[in-house]
């Protein structure tokens, strides 16, 4: 037991505890002393007028009444280390108030106090030595009795460790046997860590993948080599062999390792006291277990992704090669792309060959829609430059160039790849998640086969639509040919309420072509048909009658609102054109209650107009019946 000195003249009590560890366990220590203060308070007037603290040789506050309250601190706590650096009693009085400290020894240190019980007591309150002696022996045995209960408690603890490595070698084969019953990397990664937890509850657990792979556990993490290269992970991974490092926290670091590879290493931690060197052998034995399960369960998942991936293309380029609208195209490929990478955004723009600017086609992100950038700007200049597909675990953290797709939508992973025709990149698919790192390496290659086949599905589109367009399109005046017009009539016959059809006739022209020779004939066809091209409504339709003759139908237009537009290309023929020419016009309407109606009864009625605007004179508009059958 500690020596308690009443006076420095009085004779030495010894009171003895077994040891000073009672400092390296402060929440028994607090205990101890509160539940001290319970029993003894009364009787050296503990409370608010008085105060009672433990302080060590220090002259710091181990313990005191648990209300953070510490009168005349500093006083007791150099009278605390005076006390035991004397080895005696040491009281004073200040301001009215008894402080007293009462020094502690242990036997390991006999010549040493350890401790000091301190006190402050108005002068009127002041305990009797007898009381404030029996006070202190109270405290020591209780201090006494809490370490014993603490070593009892301790022993019990390794007993249960003991016992636990013992039914280790058993548990070990068990979990060996469900890991390789796994046949998905998930299941692999979630049984190895819970049998890690069983095998080794007082230790923290970290798995460092040396693959991207989302497990949703945050134990989980990637494995980064950036300034770590004195760490116990990096050297587990680069050497192939487990490190241990003993400190105050007990580290050991496994390489998880198959046959064609390391896959990761697995991290334990735990506090030193608890190490024991049997925990090596068998977290390596689990570690390499666990790997080969990963190998095995990669390899099976990699065949079936395969085999997934090629049936997907075979279907995606199935349905795109089954479509020649480049709308439908660009609006499947990105409804299947959110799909097939489970994404949040996808956006795919296309190369304009004019303008050099790329074009957002399709996106599920509305603000989006109708963007355009420059062969410069963001990920699609990277890529236009490059022509190479791109891959972005964190936007946030590293933002190669400005991108608006991901600021405005909050994304951090990114694939993109080109849409290549004939080695030029003609459009770019961006494929962005609000997640970092979600995006893998097979993600990003399986991207690129896709956008393969769709730029192969644009080019056939737009071949089919280059081929379309020369079909219904006049070679020399770029309108429309006569049958697309006839078709786009009866068309909109089916669903409109009105329409009007202007005929055009080119006066004297084949006065001009014997004048002027047929090149000077062909100018003045163009010239004219600029001015209704660019004289007419977006949805107006233009074509080439044949010969001279060139026609307008106006969808959803009385004649009166036809007759004024065909006055304003009749104004600039006569203005415009040089040689300078005029033109004689007949305009027919047909309208819904007039009855039933056909294309040909209402080019015939604008065909009437059209001869009786040429016996009047020419340079005229005239204006036929409403055309019924």
């Amino acid at each position: 037991m500690s020596e308690l000195m009443m006076n420095e003249g009085e004779s030495k009590r010894h009171m003895e505890i077994p040891d000073d560890a009672i400092f390296d366990l402060p929440s028994v220590l607090a205990a101890t002393f509160a539940e001290w203060l319970e029993e003894i308070g009364g009787l050296l007037h503990a409370g608010k007028s008085a105060s009672l603290l433990l302080l060590n040789a220090n002259g710091e506050a181990a313990a005191d009444a648990g209300d953070g309250r510490r009168p005349y601190g500093e006083q007791l706590s150099r009278l605390a280390v005076d006390a035991c650096r004397e080895g005696t009693f040491r009281s004073n009085t200040a301001d009215g108030f008894y402080m007293t400290a009462v020094p502690l020894w242990t036997r390991a240190r006999p010549s040493r106090p350890y401790a000091a019980v301190a006190g402050a007591w108005p002068e009127a309150m002041k305990p009797e030595e007898a009381v404030l002696q029996a006070a202190a022996l109270h405290l020591a045995s209780s201090i006494k009795a809490a370490l014993e209960r603490e070593k009892a408690q301790e022993a019990y603890r390794q007993k249960r460790r003991a016992d636990r490595e013992a039914h280790q070698k058993e548990a070990l084969i068990l979990a060996a046997n469900r890991l390789y019953n796994c046949d998905d990397v998930e299941s692999v990664l979630t049984e190895m860590l819970q049998s890690l937890e069983r095998f080794y509850p007082e230790s923290s657990i970290c798995l460092f993948l040396s693959q991207d792979h989302l497990n949703g556990d945050a134990r989980v993490r990637p494995l980064a080599f950036g300034g770590q290269g004195s760490d116990v992970v990096t050297d587990a991974f680069l050497n192939g062999r487990p490190v241990v490092r003993v400190e105050e926290q007990a580290v050991m670091a496994l390489p998880m390792a198959g046959k064609q590879a390391v896959y990761g290493v697995l991290r334990l931690s735990m506090d030193a006291r608890q190490w024991r060197d049997s925990y090596l052998s068998t977290a390596r034995w689990l570690a390499d277990t666990a790997g080969t399960a990963f190998e095995n369960a990669k390899l099976l998942e990699q065949s079936d992704r395969l085999i997934k991936e090629l049936r997907l293309i075979n279907e995606l380029t199935k349905r795109l090669n089954g479509s020649l609208s480049l709308n439908e195209i660009f609006q499947y490929a990105t409804d299947e792309l959110l799909a097939i990478f489970n994404a949040d955004y996808c956006s795919v723009l296309q190369l304009d060959p004019a303008s050099r600017r790329f074009q957002v086609v399709s996106c599920n992100f509305p603000v989006a829609d109708e963007e355009n950038y420059s062969t410069d700007y963001g990920f699609c200049g990277i890529i236009y430059n490059n022509k190479e597909p791109l891959i972005l675990s964190d936007y946030w953290q590293n933002p190669l160039v400005e991108s608006k797709l991901m600021e405005m939508t909050g994304s951090r992973s990114l694939i993109a790849s080109p849409i290549l025709a004939e080695g030029r990149v003609v459009g770019v698919i961006l494929i962005t998640h609000r997640s970092p790192n979600y995006f893998s390496y097979d993600n990003y290659k399986l991207l690129q086969v896709l956008s393969t086949h769709i730029g192969l599905a644009m080019t056939n589109a737009s071949l089919h639509a280059e081929v379309r367009r020369m079909v219904i399109t006049d070679n020399l005046t770029g309108l429309h040919a006569r049958h697309f017009l006839n078709e786009q009539i009866q068309l909109r016959q089916r669903f409109e309420s009105c329409g009007s059809l202007l005929l055009i006739d080119i006066d004297y022209f084949k006065t001009i072509n014997d004048t002027h020779g047929h090149l000077i004939g062909d100018r003045i066809l163009v010239q004219v048909s600029e001015i209704i091209r660019t004289s007419i409504r977006p949805d107006d339709i233009a074509a080439r009658w044949g010969g001279e003759e060139l026609a307008v139908y106006f969808p959803e237009a009385r004649a009166e609102e036809a007759y004024r537009i065909a006055e304003r290309i009749r104004a600039r023929v006569e203005s415009e054109t040089a040689p300078r020419v005029t033109i004689s016009c007949g305009l027919a309407e047909w309208t819904r209650v007039s009855g039933k109606i056909t294309v040909e009864s209402l080019f015939y009625q604008a065909d009437m107009a059209l001869y009786e605007s040429k016996n009047k004179g020419r340079n005229s508009i005239c204006i036929g019946g409403c055309a019924s059958e």
